[in-house]
């Protein structure tokens, strides 16, 4: 298995060129085709509405404006890309909601790299909930980068949240190809005794020899803990300096109002590293 069409969100925020460096970055290893894709905000059943009466000057301005910023951010992906050297790239401008037409894109790559919502930069074109709805309903591993801090290499510490449900499985299924060059991969287990007939005897063990198959060696601990499991995670994280987190993403959606697990919200409100998650 390995990652052979990547897919980044490109925009013109300050924590763009972050998340395009990183995605450069695996797509380079992975032998990848990188996609960097840029949403207008504009709804596309409005732009078809638009299209077939195209009566409305002011609208058709607004658009226009929308899609010269889209334009700007596709050039700096494009720059940096270029200035990395990756052989095989595309850049795609498309009238749809960030969400939405991030999640249509979604189903033709193997992995999608977004951003953390930044609370401090408030964006026309994407909104406050991105980061959840990606997850909760590209169907595919997300990388989440976060608003701050630099991450010049990730993936070599790697710590996988295992609690053996089907949103971890996917997760860890889905960062294989991360998984196969790390260089320690540590598995934690929270709380092992409230779910026995999720984890045998042995909790963590059954994950080890499926690891073991593909040539990745992990490390198993069990912990019992009274925080919520979000921030327990995290505080592992910082604890062992870890810089790429695995798990689950856990939630559901009804139209634009999302409600997630506790761990999977404490986890995006407050990551200080990149988080794989599926859902």
């Amino acid at each position: 298995m390995s990652y052979k069409t990547i897919l980044v969100h490109v925009d013109e925020s300050t924590r763009a060129s972050e998340r395009i460096k990183i995605a450069s970055a695996i797509a380079m290893t992975e032998n990848a085709h990188l996609i960097g894709t840029a949403m207008t905000g504009a709804s596309r059943y409005l732009v078809q509405t638009m299209m077939l009466a195209d009566t409305n000057p002011n609208l058709r301005t607004h658009l226009d404006l929308l899609r010269a910023r889209a334009e700007r951010g596709l050039d700096d992906f494009e720059n940096c890309v270029r200035r990395l050297g990756l052989p095989s790239f595309e850049k795609r401008l498309v009238d749809d909601e960030a969400g939405a037409g991030v999640c249509l894109q979604a189903r033709y790559a193997d992995l999608v790299v977004i951003g953390q919502n930044d609370p401090g930069e408030v964006s026309p074109v994407v909104m406050p909930d991105f980061p959840q709805y990606v997850v909760l309903n590209s169907g595919r591993p997300v990388l989440l980068v976060p608003y701050a801090g630099r991450f010049d290499n990730i993936g070599n510490h790697v710590l996988i949240a295992w609690d053996a449900s089907m949103a971890a499985t996917r997760a860890v299924s889905g960062a294989i190809p991360l998984l196969r060059r790390a260089q320690v991969v540590e598995v934690v287990v929270f709380n092992p005794q409230l779910q026995p007939q999720a984890h045998g005897a042995m909790p963590g063990s059954d994950l080890a020899l499926y690891l073991a198959r593909h040539g990745i060696k992990i490390e198993v601990s069990q912990q019992q803990t009274d925080l919520e499991i979000g921030d327990a995670l995290l505080s592992q994280a910082a604890d062992m300096d870890i810089d790429l987190i695995i798990m689950g993403g856990y939630g559901h959606a009804r139209f634009r109002e999302i409600l997630l697990g506790s761990a999977t919200r404490a986890v995006l409100e407050t990551m200080t590293v990149p988080v794989l998650m599926s859902h």
